[in-house]
């Protein structure tokens, strides 16, 4: 009886380096998570510091060596000879009109377009995603030139309207995958719902179905509008009017055959940033929100 009552111990006792243990492992783990994480973003940040730094350089101190981090002489010249000499704020005003158009028309189209995939009873849903998925995997090079044939033959080179075409149905196929993959997730009871109110189909889409996709139409909008603002091959092939050009076309013309302004570059070059990385900051959760729930519906 003695030796029973010595050998008892109190009933927390064991469990308590086992809590400290596994307690601590959980702080090594988000230590090293958040180390990695400020690595990859350091990672990241340095070209973008190194653009915005060197825009600020005079033309000496850009070919200074050892290259110096921080300007001495800080100027704003690059600046106004990206926008005065090189015509930088036209194809700035090019790129946002046609990023702009294209990304509502995708939006627009996407938007049924993937509700019906996702809602109606339609045959061939299946080859009809897979297709989708070819088409916006279709390397645009090969594009190129019968693009530029059926815009020469409908006398849509250098203007605004061919570009936004081209744009609107290269984008199309991958918004479709988002917003369809997002619509899934949304019960169908809404809808409903909705029908026992008396709403009309496409009153339901627009007024029920299309506020609670917010996230995902935000996710399509900002990698259409990603996608329009940096391509340059369909840019370069069907615009080759000064004033129909776009920013990256524009932006890899800058220079001269003896001389490369890379000052100038590097100051236009981040303008152009500007706004996509205006447009993560601000949406960023949306965005999150978006991918991560069309990557877990079927």
């Amino acid at each position: 009886m003695t030796g029973t009552t010595e050998a008892a111990e109190p009933a927390g006792a064991p469990d308590a380096p086992v809590a400290e243990d596994g307690s601590r492992t959980r702080r090594l783990r988000f230590t090293w998570v958040h180390a990695a994480a400020l690595l990859i973003a350091l990672f990241v940040a340095a070209p973008l510091f190194w653009m915005a730094v060197t825009s600020l350089k005079p033309p000496e101190e850009i070919g200074a060596n050892p290259p110096t981090l921080l300007p001495k002489n800080s100027t704003w010249s690059n600046y106004r000879d990206a926008f005065g000499t090189n015509n930088f704020g036209t194809y700035l005003f090019n790129s946002f009109l046609v990023s702009v158009v294209a990304t509502l028309l995708v939006l627009g189209l996407s938007s049924f377009a993937g509700y019906a995939l996702a809602r109606l009873p339609l045959r061939g849903k299946e080859p009809i995603m897979v297709a989708l998925l070819m088409i916006s995997l279709f390397p645009t090079v090969a594009l190129a030139a019968p693009l530029f044939l059926l815009m020469r033959d409908i006398g849509w080179l250098n203007s605004y309207q061919g570009l936004i075409l081209v744009y609107t149905a290269l984008n199309v196929p991958f918004a479709v995958w988002i917003l369809r993959n997002f619509f899934l997730g949304i019960p169908k009871e809404m809808e409903e719902v909705a029908w026992v109110d008396g709403a009309s189909p496409l009153r339901t889409v627009v007024s029920v179905i299309l506020p609670q996709a917010a996230p995902g139409l935000f996710t399509a909008a900002i990698f259409t509008f990603t996608a329009c603002w940096t391509e340059f091959l369909i840019a370069l092939t069907l615009n080759t009017a000064d004033r129909f050009r776009t920013m990256p076309v524009g932006l890899a013309l800058f220079g001269s055959q003896f001389t490369v302004p890379y000052g100038t570059i590097f100051a236009a070059a981040t303008v152009s940033v500007l706004p996509i990385a205006l447009l993560v900051l601000i949406f960023r959760r949306a965005v999150v929100s978006g991918l991560t729930s069309g990557a877990v519906k079927g």
